[in-house]
């Protein structure tokens, strides 16, 4: 019955969160080695606030180089000031992630004077929460634009100089609303759903090539107090 599928997802949420934790408590008690990320150009999307702000401190900590992209001007530079005190370089930039000429010209000025970014984190994202109808035409299309098709032009932008090495890591920061279905998100989880899926295949298709020095991470948080949602509840 239609009631089936709900319900059923509702009894797997469980066992997925269940398997998640037992797979981190292995991984706690056998650590994977790290790799180093000392000296990687990192280029993270989203970075003037909350998970890609958090993210570019963690690289700088580990003494990356940071190129920081962010459509807010004073929250990336902050970010980029914050880094530096932690003794990394940061360049900041204003891109509006919704733009593909604007991803593309900030990537080829990265390219020319910064280096070849050997390390991707695609976290820029917009959500609009509202039931389908109520969500205006030009939100929907923001939150594909932003959600998924920005990976796909960073991507396409900087893969080239990862595939000649053999080396680099993209990171997808996609959402657990990219594995469940929620009511009020419709649109959103569509674009999560699809940023997942662009992960799974990218990295399918990197394996295919013969690409091993290109790692792939695929990250899907469930609520993070990003000011974008207020008091979530599940």
């Amino acid at each position: 019955s239609a009631a089936m599928g709900p319900l059923l997802e509702l009894l797997l949420f469980p066992v997925a969160l269940l398997y998640s934790y037992l797979e981190a408590a292995a991984k706690l008690l056998v650590p994977a080695r790290r790799k180093s990320v000392s000296g990687e150009l990192v280029l993270v999307t989203g970075a003037g606030h909350g998970v890609g702000r958090a993210t570019a401190l963690e690289f700088a900590k580990r003494r990356s180089r940071l190129v920081l992209w962010d459509i807010n001007k004073s929250g990336v530079e902050d970010t980029a000031a914050e880094c530096e005190k932690l003794g990394a370089t940061a360049h900041a930039f204003v891109v509006d992630c919704s733009k593909r000429e604007e991803i593309y010209r900030a990537a080829e000025k990265v390219k020319k004077e910064i280096g070849d970014v050997s390390i991707l984190v695609n976290n820029a994202g917009v959500i609009t929460a509202a039931d389908l109808l109520s969500t205006q035409d030009h939100q929907i299309e923001r939150m594909f634009e932003v959600n998924i098709l920005a990976h796909m032009w960073t991507t396409r932008a900087f893969l080239p100089a990862m595939m000649d090495n053999n080396h680099g890591h993209i990171v997808t920061v996609a959402s657990a609303a990219g594995h469940f279905g929620a009511s009020y998100m419709v649109a959103y989880c569509s674009s999560k759903f699809a940023a997942v899926g662009f992960h799974k295949a990218l990295t399918e298709e990197l394996s295919t090539l013969g690409k091993d020095g290109i790692k792939t991470t695929c990250l899907c948080p469930v609520f993070i107090n990003t000011g974008f949602v207020k008091n979530p509840t599940t």
